[in-house]
């Protein structure tokens, strides 16, 4: 018996202090194609919340998904995910096409989708129980940029040009919308080809116009080409305005001659919640050699919330969309809750922050509580 008992009491020894809670999630991400460089902001972001949620107890078994951007490889991906995987919940996917789709089809399968950084309003308006959205819709890019532009001058025209996918499609039409509520005459407007090799003519006609304001909206190969091209017909507005996507990233940044003083609007700056965004930016500094965009710190996020989310629930994935649906957290987004608003389902409210290109990197210039530099207006012209 008293051998029995030793046996017992050092086996308790032992055993670790707190057991590790472990749940799978799926992920439906870029990974190839077109958004594939931002796709990867995406996951590197995750891959640091898996580590992050690690230390904090909560063993996260993530399986990939590479929906291409392509939305019905994104449903085949959910539908492997939730019969072959059977994971718990799932965070994406990036594209506004792709998350709208997977969005729609999460009842069928009673699995809770969290999406990060897709724009597009319809996936939380009307939105449904099992769909949640951390980032901001398209018209909060719009308005943010529209009214920071507003606060410096006084321009009375803008041109909009846009992708026409679904995120460009809904960002260009919020734009539209908005300028006109604010009194802005939109002179020029046109949906282009996402990846052309050329949008000289485009340019030509937005030259012709005289816009005051140039309103912007592609991801970052179109973005690098749009302004590049601007810069070689001298194109000069008040102001160039880029919808975030790719005028938010390190590659645009990175195009020094072109990205100067250019203003964009953005999920996440380093200055929210600043001691918490800087030692987030720090680490994934460290760890993967580039600067964090929004679109990591949106999936940086987005993993820690469902991963706690579906291992306080045990794994089941009712009790997890619950979860989300009562739950509230602070993190490098400052504060996150999905609530019903303005017709929005599981939505969270992000107010989002205004970068400039200065001084060869980006600056957060509105709103005035987390402005690092006096932002610049008018665009004083190329170099």
């Amino acid at each position: 018996m008293k051998k029995l008992v030793g046996l017992l009491v050092a086996a308790l020894l032992a055993a670790p202090a707190a057991a590790t809670a472990q749940v799978k999630i799926g992920v439906i991400n870029s990974m190839t194609g077109p958004q594939a460089p931002i796709g990867e902001s995406l996951t590197n972001g995750m891959k640091l919340a898996q580590e992050d949620l690690a230390k904090k107890g909560v063993k996260v078994d993530l399986v990939w998904e590479d929906d291409t951007g392509k939305p019905d490889k994104a449903l085949s991906a959910l539908d492997k995910l939730a019969t072959r995987d059977n994971v718990v919940g799932v965070v994406g996917p990036y594209t506004s096409a792709c998350a709208n789709a997977v969005g729609q089809r999460m009842p069928d399968y009673e699995l809770p989708l969290l999406v990060p950084a897709a724009a597009k309003s319809q996936i939380t308006k009307p939105g449904n129980d099992w769909t949640f959205r951390l980032n901001a819709p398209d018209t909060y890019y719009a308005s943010s940029l529209i009214d920071g532009t507003l606060s410096l001058g006084k321009p009375k025209t803008m041109a909009i040009l846009y992708e026409n996918t679904d995120f460009g499609t809904s960002v260009g039409k919020a734009a539209k919308d908005i300028a006109a509520a604010k009194g802005l005459q939109v002179v020029f407007e046109e949906a282009y080809s996402q990846g052309s090799p050329d949008y000289r003519s485009t340019l030509t006609k937005v030259r012709g116009a005289s816009p005051d304001l140039v309103f912007m909206v592609s991801y970052v190969a179109d973005a690098i080409l749009l302004m590049r091209q601007a810069r070689e017909m001298g194109l000069k507005p008040q102001a160039f305005l880029g919808g975030g996507a790719g005028f938010d990233t390190a590659q645009f940044e990175n195009e020094k001659e072109i990205s100067a003083f250019v203003f964009s609007t953005t999920q996440w700056t380093v200055d929210v919640n600043a001691a918490a965004s800087k030692d987030f930016a720090k680490r994934y500094q460290d760890k993967f050699g580039k600067k964090p965009t929004y679109h990591a710190a949106c999936a940086y996020e987005a993993m820690m919330i469902m991963g706690q989310t579906a291992a306080k629930a045990g794994g089941d994935r009712k009790k997890t969309r619950d979860g989300l649906a009562s739950g509230s957290w602070n993190g490098i987004l400052g504060d996150v809750k999905f609530q019903a608003f303005d017709g929005y389902k599981n939505q969270n409210k992000l107010a989002m922050p205004v970068t400039q290109y200065l001084d060869g990197k980006s600056q957060t210039v509105f709103p005035e509580a987390y402005r690092t530099a006096k932002p610049v207006y008018p665009f004083p012209g190329w170099k």
